[in-house]
Protein backbone atom coordinates (compact mmCIF):
# COMPACT_ATOMS: atom_id res chain seq x y z
CA UNK A 1 0.00 0.00 0.00
CA UNK A 2 1.09 3.42 -0.60
CA UNK A 3 -0.48 6.57 1.63
CA UNK A 4 -0.36 9.91 -0.56
CA UNK A 5 -0.69 13.36 0.47
CA UNK A 6 -0.85 16.79 -1.13
CA UNK A 7 -0.39 20.00 -0.03
CA UNK A 8 0.59 23.67 -1.43
CA UNK A 9 -3.02 24.53 -3.07
CA UNK A 10 -4.39 27.55 -2.56
CA UNK A 11 -5.50 30.85 -3.93
CA UNK A 12 -3.33 33.12 -6.25
CA UNK A 13 -3.66 36.07 -8.83
CA UNK A 14 -3.57 35.14 -12.68
CA UNK A 15 0.50 35.17 -13.58
CA UNK A 16 0.96 33.90 -9.65
CA UNK A 17 3.06 30.56 -8.81
CA UNK A 18 2.29 28.19 -6.41
CA UNK A 19 4.74 24.50 -5.42
CA UNK A 20 2.00 21.62 -4.19
CA UNK A 21 4.12 19.13 -2.45
CA UNK A 22 2.83 15.40 -2.57
CA UNK A 23 4.46 13.07 0.28
CA UNK A 24 4.36 9.15 -0.28
CA UNK A 25 4.43 6.27 2.82
CA UNK A 26 4.15 2.83 2.55
CA UNK A 27 6.11 0.78 0.65
CA UNK A 28 7.28 3.56 -1.39
CA UNK A 29 10.34 1.26 -2.92
CA UNK A 30 7.59 -0.14 -5.06
CA UNK A 31 6.87 2.94 -6.86
CA UNK A 32 7.65 2.65 -10.85
CA UNK A 33 5.87 6.44 -11.81
CA UNK A 34 4.05 9.12 -10.34
CA UNK A 35 2.01 12.12 -12.22
CA UNK A 36 -0.20 14.66 -11.04
CA UNK A 37 -3.88 15.19 -12.57
CA UNK A 38 -6.28 17.65 -12.21
CA UNK A 39 -10.29 18.11 -12.03
CA UNK A 40 -12.18 21.82 -12.82
CA UNK A 41 -15.79 22.23 -11.50
CA UNK A 42 -18.18 20.04 -13.93
CA UNK A 43 -15.17 18.87 -16.07
CA UNK A 44 -13.76 15.27 -15.85
CA UNK A 45 -10.45 14.53 -14.04
CA UNK A 46 -7.61 15.32 -16.85
CA UNK A 47 -3.67 14.46 -16.64
CA UNK A 48 -1.43 17.03 -16.24
CA UNK A 49 2.37 15.23 -15.98
CA UNK A 50 3.54 12.40 -14.68
CA UNK A 51 7.66 10.79 -13.94
CA UNK A 52 9.15 7.91 -14.00
CA UNK A 53 10.28 7.42 -10.73
CA UNK A 54 13.91 6.02 -11.54
CA UNK A 55 14.56 7.69 -15.05
CA UNK A 56 13.13 11.22 -14.11
CA UNK A 57 11.34 11.48 -17.90
CA UNK A 58 8.27 13.29 -17.63
CA UNK A 59 5.62 13.53 -19.63
CA UNK A 60 3.53 16.68 -19.52
CA UNK A 61 0.25 17.80 -21.49
CA UNK A 62 0.65 20.54 -23.97
CA UNK A 63 -1.71 23.18 -21.84
CA UNK A 64 1.38 23.20 -18.86
CA UNK A 65 4.47 22.94 -21.21
CA UNK A 66 6.70 26.06 -20.30
CA UNK A 67 4.72 27.19 -17.24
CA UNK A 68 4.88 23.99 -14.68
CA UNK A 69 7.77 21.67 -13.71
CA UNK A 70 7.35 18.47 -12.07
CA UNK A 71 10.05 17.20 -9.37
CA UNK A 72 11.17 14.74 -6.80
CA UNK A 73 12.51 13.94 -4.01
CA UNK A 74 13.18 10.27 -3.72
CA UNK A 75 15.30 10.71 0.24
CA UNK A 76 12.20 12.60 0.99
CA UNK A 77 9.39 10.35 -1.25
CA UNK A 78 8.00 13.50 -1.92
CA UNK A 79 6.77 14.79 -5.67
CA UNK A 80 6.28 18.47 -6.24
CA UNK A 81 5.06 20.57 -8.69
CA UNK A 82 6.07 24.39 -9.29
CA UNK A 83 2.91 25.89 -11.24
CA UNK A 84 4.39 29.45 -12.73
CA UNK A 85 2.65 31.93 -15.21
CA UNK A 86 -0.90 30.54 -14.12
CA UNK A 87 -3.94 31.21 -15.29
CA UNK A 88 -7.70 31.02 -14.66
CA UNK A 89 -8.33 28.21 -16.32
CA UNK A 90 -5.57 26.28 -13.91
CA UNK A 91 -8.22 26.36 -11.39
CA UNK A 92 -9.25 23.02 -10.13
CA UNK A 93 -8.12 20.03 -7.55
CA UNK A 94 -5.26 18.58 -8.39
CA UNK A 95 -4.33 14.43 -7.14
CA UNK A 96 -1.23 13.53 -7.05
CA UNK A 97 -1.13 9.52 -8.10
CA UNK A 98 1.51 7.03 -7.84
CA UNK A 99 1.61 3.31 -9.80
CA UNK A 100 3.14 0.34 -8.85
CA UNK A 101 4.11 -2.74 -10.78
CA UNK A 102 1.29 -5.16 -12.03
CA UNK A 103 -2.02 -4.83 -13.42
CA UNK A 104 -2.92 -3.16 -16.83
CA UNK A 105 -0.69 -0.11 -18.14
CA UNK A 106 -2.79 2.37 -20.04
CA UNK A 107 0.70 4.51 -20.14
CA UNK A 108 1.37 7.14 -18.18
CA UNK A 109 -1.79 9.34 -18.95
CA UNK A 110 -4.32 7.11 -17.89
CA UNK A 111 -5.42 7.26 -14.63
CA UNK A 112 -6.57 3.74 -14.37
CA UNK A 113 -2.54 3.06 -14.78
CA UNK A 114 -2.23 4.41 -11.71
CA UNK A 115 -3.48 2.17 -8.05
CA UNK A 116 -3.29 5.05 -5.65
CA UNK A 117 -4.15 8.73 -5.40
CA UNK A 118 -4.16 11.07 -2.84
CA UNK A 119 -7.19 13.28 -1.39
CA UNK A 120 -6.85 16.26 -3.50
CA UNK A 121 -5.56 19.99 -3.10
CA UNK A 122 -7.45 22.84 -4.16
CA UNK A 123 -5.61 25.49 -6.49
CA UNK A 124 -7.73 28.69 -7.32
CA UNK A 125 -6.60 31.32 -9.99
CA UNK A 126 -8.25 34.55 -10.03
CA UNK A 127 -8.29 36.59 -12.82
Amino acid sequence: QVQLVESGGGLVQAGGSLRLSCVASGRTFSVHSMGWFRQAPGKEREFVVSIYWSSSVTDYTDSVKGRFTISRDNAKNTLYLQMDSLKPEDTAVYYCAARTPGGIYYGPRSLRSYGYLGQGTQVTVSS
